[in-house]
């Protein structure tokens, strides 16, 4: 059975940067799409950004664009979001989630597996 175990979340002032990662076991990694999602108190899970197997290519929300980059190192099992210049409303708990299939996709209902989640708070 595939498991993803998020960590690097934090507390962090706006301005400041943190980098998630997430460890990927079982499964096939390497041939894996990989997402993160974000979920805030009250509000739905939103997409943030993904990747392909190949990591060739990437999405990423308008909202995070230039800010967050996602990427994944296939020998370590495990995918990245660094994340720049935080905003109070980066606030939320985010999510990594492998698909079935090695495209990437913006839709949280493509993935098959997903973390526990990792809280990041930006305070102002």
């Amino acid at each position: 059975q595939v498991q993803l175990a998020e960590s690097g979340g934090g507390l962090v002032q706006a301005g400041g940067s943190l980098r998630l990662s997430c460890a990927a076991s079982g499964g096939t990694f390497s041939s894996s799409g990989m997402g993160w999602f974000r979920q805030a108190p009250g509000k739905e899970r939103e997409f943030v950004a993904a990747i392909s197997g190949s990591s060739i290519i990437t999405s990423y929300a308008d909202s995070v664009k230039g800010r967050f980059t996602i990427s994944r190192d296939n020998a370590k099992n495990t995918v990245y979001l660094q994340m720049n210049t935080l905003k109070p409303e980066d606030t939320a708990v985010y999510y990594c989630a492998a698909r079935y299939y090695s495209g990437s996709s913006i839709r949280d209902i493509e993935y098959a597996y997903w973390g526990q989640g990792t809280q990041v708070t930006v305070s102002s």
